[in-house]
């Protein structure tokens, strides 16, 4: 089992529940990172005495370092501060970043031979041909920590990838399943919060409830275990007890079920090959009356497909989906645009003209930020 461990995004949902696992099997935190949140990274620094932390605002790095001067850590900031963190030599980064400010975080730990717990995503689906080439290149590890990646990782332990007929991507349907497109233009920023089984943070809800966050995990899923997107079926089910499933050349299916609790697939990235005992609540299928699997609602919940197109297309297509959606939630959640409005501008910012070719993360970062600008003129902001 690995000794210790730096933590990117440690004051969000992901990276809260990473310190109760690291907490519960005696790891070592070294090094935290948070974006804002400054007064709960000073108790997180207090409590596991890392050696290292950054504040990603850079505004708030002379408080930060003002609270913490009777606290043996050296304080950093910005992108090179959460890159120097990510480069500090541990036995893994989980990287628990929002959005697209995980992918060069990723590069950095993987460059300097750190294995990656990866929660961020947005790494894969905006620079995955990059990453996984260098993670080769450096013999590094890519653990998932997404609930549904987790389980498809651990359903395909022990057999060849050859004999993988298709991959099972589970998806709660959200807190809209089944809504129309009249409910749907209407949605509320509280409703779509509302997430019925996981508690997430308000970019991966809104995300949920658009079933952009299927899309995005589809094309992480590509990249992961290298299979071509029209070998990734997604299903709803939306008791989120099936995780997500592997059905192989012979026709069986293997599938991971527990209860939806984050803390299980974090547990599992940090102990793999080997389990660990867990606080978390057991599973009792009996306590399930039954459990119901759907066709995605194609029609109403136009997300996925999108998706399924941008990795199909390939090079920039998926940084630009990703880019065009991240800056549509923040404005939804902002009550700027309406809820549909996230999907209009996804699907129109794939229509941009001269995007050029995915050659380096310099390129990613290019069309990131021509995606972001599309969109702030597309809805005249």
């Amino acid at each position: 089992m690995i000794k210790n461990m730096s933590l990117l995004g440690s004051t969000g949902s992901i990276g809260t529940q990473a310190l109760d696992v690291a907490e519960n099997l005696n790891i070592d935190v070294i090094a935290l990172t948070a974006n804002k949140n400054i007064k709960v990274l000073e108790n997180q620094t207090r409590k596991f005495k890392p050696s290292l932390i950054c504040i990603s605002d850079q505004n708030l790095y002379k408080e930060l370092k003002m609270n913490l001067n009777d606290c043996f850590v050296k304080v950093v900031c910005g992108i090179d501060g959460l890159c120097e963190v990510a480069s500090l030599n541990s036995d893994i980064v989980l990287n628990a970043v929002v959005g697209i400010a995980g992918l060069l975080p990723t590069m950095c730990a993987i460059e300097n031979n750190n294995n990656i717990a990866l929660a961020n995503k947005e790494t894969l689906v905006t620079g995955g041909y990059l990453v996984m080439e260098a993670a080769k290149k450096h013999d590094c590890a890519i653990l998932p920590v997404d609930s549904e990646h987790s389980a498809i990782f651990q359903c395909i332990q022990g057999n060849k990838e050859k004999q993988i007929s298709k991959i099972i991507l589970t998806a709660s349907g959200g807190p809209f399943f089944n809504k129309d497109r009249n409910f749907l233009e209407k949605a509320t920023v509280e409703a779509a919060l509302n997430h019925p089984n996981w508690n997430m943070g308000n970019k991966i809800s809104i995300d949920s409830a658009t079933m952009m966050n299927k899309g995005l995990e589809l094309i992480e899923a590509v990249w992961l275990f290298n299979k071509d997107p029209k070998d990734i079926e997604i299903v709803i089910h939306p008791q989120s007890v099936l995780h997500s499933a592997v059905e192989y050349v012979d026709g069986s299916i293997i599938g991971q079920l527990g209860v939806p609790d984050m803390h299980l697939p974090i547990q599992y990235a940090l102990t793999y090959p080997d389990r660990a005992c867990s606080n978390a609540r057991r599973l009792a299928l009996t306590d399930y009356e039954s459990l119901n699997f759907y066709k995605p609602d194609y029609q109403n919940f136009k997300c996925i497909d999108i998706c399924r197109k941008a990795i199909s297309k390939g090079g920039l297509y998926p940084a630009i989906v990703n880019a065009a959606n991240e800056v549509a939630v923040e404005l939804f959640l902002s009550g700027r645009i309406g809820f549909l409005d996230i999907e209009r501008c996804v699907e129109a910012a794939m229509k941009m003209k001269n995007i050029g070719d995915l050659k380096s993360i310099s390129s990613i970062l290019q069309i990131d930020k021509k995606t972001r600008n599309f969109v702030l003129d597309y809805f005249k902001i």
